[in-house]
């Protein structure tokens, strides 16, 4: 089948422009009802509960997560399935935020004696502020769209990236109003690529003890040496009696010694050994004990406490292992 390009071009063009002046549209209504909502959604005692049919639907599922992985409690209730049971769910301490393009949804104007019943607050995202859920609201935001991006001014477009976009407004605001930080958005995700770069840290993946190859200050080349075939890190560390660290001694010091012509078994460690290398603190996050080890081009980074002790060895092959990238 043969396609034209250009028009299909076109086409995909004023779609994204269409849509792109539905969101510039919204800056204009961030004002105190958006401010107010905000309120309401921080004040809260219990959860956000998130409402909308058809396509609405599917854009309030995706801000109630938002809001979940931004620290607002929130999930979402279908309409059809409250009707039937699920209404239980919702407790008089919650909130609800509900979205509608018409305002007419019949499914949530059916159930909204019980919500007054139970006196919640209302926040609505409607397409049209003079419509019966807009005017039963506590607050209404309006989300209205000049036009669809659909040709035949149809098919749900520009109205649900308007009300998600707004959704990501109030999330964000909430989510900078509480304070919330890189910390608790990892707890939110422990199971991503996202929250393995800000949950672990190197003190959750360094080698200690017994494993961390090191050799006194007095120790003899040949002594570094057993010790870096032992333990298999490619160095070993420098360290006094009291586990002070002085440096280190790798496989490129080796090299280097032999091409010196430098007695392995007369020579101390102390003689060759590389006095500043790159170390980090144990409460570092992981993926930056990576990004240092790229950019410095070294596979392992030596771990001091606060006195500068030595207290383990982070390598990149654990970093990455794990999924850190």
């Amino acid at each position: 089948m043969s396609i034209a390009i250009e028009p299909l071009c076109a086409l995909a063009r004023a779609v994204i422009q269409t849509e792109c002046d539905a969101i510039h549209a919204l800056i204009a209504r961030i004002d105190d009802r958006f401010v107010k909502a905000c309120a309401l959604l921080l004040d809260a005692q219990g959860r956000i509960i998130v409402m909308g049919m058809g396509k609405s639907g599917h854009i309030g599922r995706k801000i109630a997560a938002t809001f979940a992985s931004t620290g607002s409690p929130a999930f979402f209730i279908h309409p059809g399935e409250a009707k039937h049971g699920d209404f239980g769910m919702i407790r008089s301490n919650d909130i609800l935020l509900v979205l509608s393009n018409s305002g007419e949804t019949e499914e949530i104007l059916c159930i909204l004696p019980f919500i007054k019943r139970l006196n919640i607050s209302l926040i609505t995202l409607t397409g049209n502020p003079r419509s019966t859920l807009a005017k039963l609201a506590t607050i209404n935001i309006d989300v209205s769209v000049k036009e669809e991006a659909c040709p035949l001014g149809l098919a749900p477009t520009s109205s649900t990236t308007a009300a998600l976009v707004m959704g990501d407004a109030l999330a964000i605001s909430l989510l900078q109003k509480r304070g919330f930080t890189s910390d608790d958005f990892a707890m939110s995700h422990p199971g991503g690529m996202l929250g393995r770069r800000l949950l672990y840290r190197v003190s959750d993946l360094m080698r200690t003890g017994d494993s961390i190859p090191k050799v006194p200050y007095d120790a003899l080349l040949k002594t570094a040496l057993y010790e870096i075939t032992k333990k298999t890190f490619g160095m070993t560390t420098i360290v006094d009696e009291n586990d002070n660290f002085l440096g280190i001694f790798t496989d490129g010091d080796i090299r280097r010694a032999l091409e010196n012509q430098i007695d392995i078994h007369k020579a101390p460690v102390n003689q060759v050994m590389t006095k500043n290398p790159k170390t980090i603190r144990a409460d570092v996050l992981a993926a930056e004990a990576l990004h240092v080890m790229e950019q410095h081009k070294i596979t392992a980074l030596v771990v001091l406490d606060e006195k500068n002790r030595l207290i383990g060895i982070i390598r990149m092959h654990d970093i990455l292992e794990i999924g850190i990238t």
